[in-house]
C-alpha cells in the first residue's frame, strides 16, 4: 500500500511510499532533487547519497522527466515548498526511464500547435493538471447542487432526428440507412423528462459543426441542462444564480492549491456572493454603447483605458527584457542565467497578449459604439459589456428574431422572448442561456414554420403541449466554459482533456 501527495499532512514525521514520474530534477554531487507528480500533487524529494545505498543512488543519477518511480521516505515540513513538506528519501524503485521528453517545464518555450499535437503528455504539465482537477471539482458541485435539490439525472440521446436550434451546425451521420444528427442540445428531451419526473438535469456531450476556430468555439463539449416543471423565468434566473454560487464557492474552497498554481485571482471569484445583477437587453445595449453607466463605471471608457495600460505594459516589459537580457551577457552563473531566460520567455509571452489587446480593443470599441438594437451580441460585445460588472450579469427579454424557437413570448409583446444570458465577468462572455419554454400550441407550431423546421420531426415534442402542459423553463451551461472563466484560461483547448474544435481531430 501506497500514500498520496495530496495525504501527506497527515503523515509528518512518518515513512511513506510514493509512486509517481519525475517531474523536474536538478542534480549534485552528494544530492537529486525529484519533483514527484503522483496524480494528486507534487512534492520535492531529496535524495541524499549518504541516506541512500548506492546502487539507488545511481539509478537516481539517470533519471530524467517522466520517468516512473517508487519512493520510500520521511515526510518532513517545509513551508517553501509546495504544499509545505518535502521527501527525505530513503529508498527507490524505477519503474521506467524516460529520454527525450518533448515537453520542458516551462512549457511557454513552445507554441501552442505544438502542444497541441502533443495534448497526450502536455495533461502531465502543473498547470494542465490544475486545470483538470478544477474541471473534476466543477462536475461534482454541478451534481450536488442538484441531487441536494430534488432534481432527477436522465440522460438525453446523442442521435437525434431533429435540431434543437437550427440545423446549419449539425454533423449529420447514418443511422442504419437514415439520416440522424449528432446532438448540439439535450433540452427538448430534457423538457419531456421534467413533465414526467418534475426536475430533472441532463449532463452530457453534445456537437456543433460551426466551423469557428476562436478562444470560445469546441465542436465537442459538455452540456449541462437542468429543466423545471412550473418554473417562470424569475424562478429560472433564482436558479441559474444559486447553482452557479454554489459551484464557484465550492471550488473555492476545495481547490485552493491549483487556483494559486493557475495564479487565479480568488477575490474576482468571490464577487460571485452578491447579488447578480439584471438587465433587460435594450438597457444592455445602452450600457454596451457607452449611453448609460453602471456604478459610474462606463463600458467605452474603460476600454480606451484598456488600451493605454496595454501600451504601458508593453513599454514596462520590454524594458525588463532588456535589463534581463542585459544581466545575462555580462556573465552570470548558470542558474542565474536560466531564471532570467524563463522570465523572457514569460514576458514575450505577456508582451504577445497585450499586443493583440491593442490589435482587438479599437475594433471592439467601434462595434460597440455602433451596436444596433435588436442585434445578437458577438463575443467582443459580451467582453464590453461585463467590463462595468464585477460580478455575472443576466441580460433577459431578448428580441424574439434572434433567439430559439421554443422560447416563450413576453407577455404583451411578441417581438421579446423570456430568454436570459449569463455572462461572466473580465470578457468570459456567455456561460449559461436559458428561458421559459413556450406553451402555447399555436403559438409553437408557428414558431417551427418560421424556422423553417421540418415538422414532422417535431411531432413529439409538440405532443408536450398537447397533453397537460404547464409553464416550465430551464438552461443549459457549457461545462468548457464554466471551467475557462473559473481558471482564468484565455483559450476553451485546455479546458477538456482531449479538445475537438475545428481543424483539430487528433491526438
Amino acid at each position: 500500500m501506497h500514500q498520496f501527495i495530496e495525504d501527506l499532512a497527515q503523515h509528518e514525521g512518518k515513512e511513506v511510499t510514493l509512486k509517481g514520474w519525475v517531474y523536474n530534477a536538478r542534480f549534485g554531487k552528494a544530492n537529486i532533487f525529484l519533483e514527484l507528480r503522483d496524480g494528486t500533487g507534487f512534492i520535492q524529494c531529496v535524495i541524499s547519497q549518504d541516506m541512500v545505498s548506492e546502487e539507488a543512488f545511481e539509478a537516481a543519477k539517470k533519471l530524467a522527466r517522466e520517468a516512473a518511480l517508487k519512493l520510500v521516505g520521511i515526510v518532513v515540513k517545509d513551508e517553501r515548498q509546495m504544499g509545505g513538506f518535502e521527501i527525505q528519501v530513503s529508498a527507490l524503485e524505477v519503474y521506467g526511464y524516460s529520454k527525450d521528453y518533448p515537453i520542458k517545464v516551462n512549457e511557454n518555450e513552445h507554441g501552442a500547435r505544438f502542444l497541441a499535437d502533443k495534448r497526450h503528455l502536455w495533461l502531465r504539465s502543473k498547470r494542465q493538471w490544475a486545470i483538470m482537477r478544477v474541471r473534476n471539482e466543477i462536475i461534482m458541485a454541478i451534481h450536488e447542487f442538484f441531487q441536494t435539490n430534488g432534481f432527477v439525472q436522465m440522460d438525453s440521446p446523442i442521435f437525434t432526428g431533429n435540431a434543437c436550434e437550427g440545423t446549419t451546425e449539425l454533423f449529420e451521420t447514418d443511422f442504419f440507412g437514415d439520416p440522424a444528427y449528432l446532438s448540439q442540445s439535450g433540452q427538448l428531451y430534457a423538457e419531456a423528462t421534467a413533465l414526467a419526473m418534475g426536475r430533472v438535469y441532463t449532463f452530457g456531450p453534445t456537437f456543433r459543426a460551426e466551423k469557428s476556430d476562436t478562444p470560445r468555439h469546441l465542436s465537442e463539449f459538455w452540456m449541462i441542462e437542468p429543466e423545471m416543471a412550473f418554473f417562470d423565468l424569475d424562478m429560472d434566473m433564482d436558479l441559474i444564480e444559486n447553482f452557479t454560487k454554489h459551484i464557484v464557492n465550492r471550488v473555492i474552497k476545495n481547490k485552493r492549491v491549483e487556483l494559486d498554481t493557475l495564479g487565479r485571482d480568488i477575490s474576482k471569484l468571490e464577487n460571485v456572493n452578491q447579488k447578480f445583477p439584471r438587465v433587460p437587453y435594450s438597457e444592455a445595449v445602452k450600457i454596451l454603447r457607452g449611453e448609460v453607466e453602471v456604478n459610474g463605471k462606463n463600458a467605452i471608457a474603460i476600454q480606451e483605458q484598456d488600451i493605454e495600460d496595454a501600451k504601458k505594459g508593453i513599454e514596462e516589459k520590454t524594458a525588463e527584457i532588456a535589463e534581463r537580457e542585459a544581466t545575462i551577457k555580462s556573465g552570470v552563473k548558470k542558474g542565474v542565467r536560466k531564471f532570467n531566460e524563463a522570465k523572457i520567455i514569460v514576458l514575450r509571452g505577456e508582451i504577445a497578449e497585450l499586443e493583440e489587446k491593442l490589435r482587438n480593443l479599437p475594433k471592439w470599441i467601434t462595434s460597440a459604439k455602433n451596436f444596433e438594437m435588436g442585434s445578437d451580441f458577438g463575443n467582443s460585445d459580451e467582453t464590453v459589456l461585463t467590463r462595468v460588472f464585477d460580478a455575472p450579469v443576466m441580460v433577459y427579454n431578448w428580441p424574439a428574431k434572434i433567439k430559439s424557437f421554443y422560447m416563450k413570448e413576453v407577455d404583451g409583446n411578441p417581438d421579446l422572448v423570456k430568454g436570459v444570458d449569463l455572462l461572466a465577468p473580465d470578457g468570459f462572455g456567455e456561460i449559461v442561456g436559458g428561458s421559459e419554454r413556450e406553451t402555447d400550441l399555436d403559438i409553437l407550431v408557428r414558431k417551427i414554420k418560421e424556422h423553417d423546421l421540418p415538422m414532422e420531426a417535431f411531432e413529439w415534442y409538440v405532443d408536450l403541449r398537447r397533453f397537460g402542459s404547464v409553464p416550465h423553463s430551464g438552461f443549459g451551461l457549457g461545462l468548457e466554459r464554466m471551467v475557462r472563466w473559473i481558471c482564468d484560461i484565455h483559450h476553451l483547448r485546455e479546458t477538456i482533456p482531449f479538445p475537438r474544435r475545428y481543424g483539430r481531430l487528433l491526438p
